[in-house]
C-alpha cells in the first residue's frame, strides 16, 4: 500500500475495538492459551516492558520494521522481536520506554516518531515480562542505526505482504513448556516468528484489516 494512502487510514485506527485476547489467541499453541485463561498477573509480580509496532514508508510503500536479536544465553535468543525493552523509572511512562528502546536498538530519533495508539498488554510467562505494545508512525523513508550488541539484523517488512494470509504456517518447535509442539507463525523472509511477537502481529493485522 502506498504509504500516504495509509496515512489517510491512520484517524480510523483510533475508532477500532481492539480484538485483544480473541487475537491474540490465534497464533498461540493450544496449551499456552489454556495458561493465558488461568492466568493471574497479579500473583506472577512481573518486570515491565514496552514495544514500538513502527509502520513508515520505504519507496513510497508501507512497511513495518521488525529485529531479529542476536544469540546469547537467554530465552529470546535469536528470535525475531519488535524493537522495545524493559521499563526503566527514567522513562516514566511505557510510551517513553518504547521510543527510547527503539531508539537505542535501531537508531530512530523519537522526534521522527509519532504514537498512534496503545495496543493489547502481553503477559510473556517465560521470562515473567508484561508487554505494552504501541502503534508508531515515521512519515519519512529511515535509516537505520542497529545497536550491534542487540540486534543481528532488520527486517523491513512491506505491508501488503504482512496482511496477505499466506504467510501463516505452522511449525513444530521446541519451546520452554514442550520440546516438540505445533505452533502457529508468520513466515517473514524466511525468519519464523511465533509466540509474543507473533501474538501481537495478530492484533495488529486484524486491527488494520478493519480500516483499510
Amino acid at each position: 500500500m502506498d504509504f500516504q494512502d495509509f496515512l489517510n487510514y491512520v484517524p480510523k485506527l483510533l475508532d477500532v475495538t481492539l480484538p485483544a485476547a480473541e487475537a491474540h489467541y490465534k497464533m498461540a499453541p493450544i496449551e499456552r492459551i489454556e495458561s493465558l485463561k488461568n492466568l493471574k498477573i497479579e500473583r506472577k509480580n512481573p518486570k515491565s516492558a514496552a514495544i514500538m509496532m513502527l509502520l513508515y514508508p520505504k519507496m513510497n510503500k508501507t512497511h513495518l520494521v521488525l529485529i531479529v536479536r542476536n544469540s546469547y544465553e537467554g530465552i529470546h535468543s535469536a528470535q525475531i522481536a519488535f524493537p522495545g525493552g524493559k521499563y526503566e523509572t527514567q522513562d516514566v511512562t511505557f510510551e517513553n520506554t518504547a521510543l527510547r528502546e527503539t531508539q537505542e536498538e535501531i537508531g530512530i530519533s523519537p522526534s521522527k516518531m509519532k504514537i498512534i495508539r496503545a495496543f493489547t498488554q502481553l503477559y510473556i510467562e517465560p521470562s515473567n515480562f508484561i508487554v505494552y505494545p504501541y502503534l508508531g508512525i515515521c512519515n519519512e523513508e529511515l535509516l537505520f542505526i542497529p545497536d550491534s550488541t542487540e540486534v543481528a539484523e532488520i527486517i523491513e517488512l512491506p505491508l501488503s505482504v504482512f496482511l496477505d494470509d499466506k504467510i501463516i504456517v505452522n511449525v513444530n518447535i521446541a519451546t520452554s513448556y514442550a520440546r516438540n509442539i505445533s505452533v502457529p507463525a508468520f513466515n517473514i523472509n524466511e525468519h519464523i516468528v511465533w509466540g509474543a511477537t507473533a501474538m501481537m502481529l495478530s492484533e495488529l493485522k486484524d486491527v488494520l484489516k478493519k480500516v483499510l
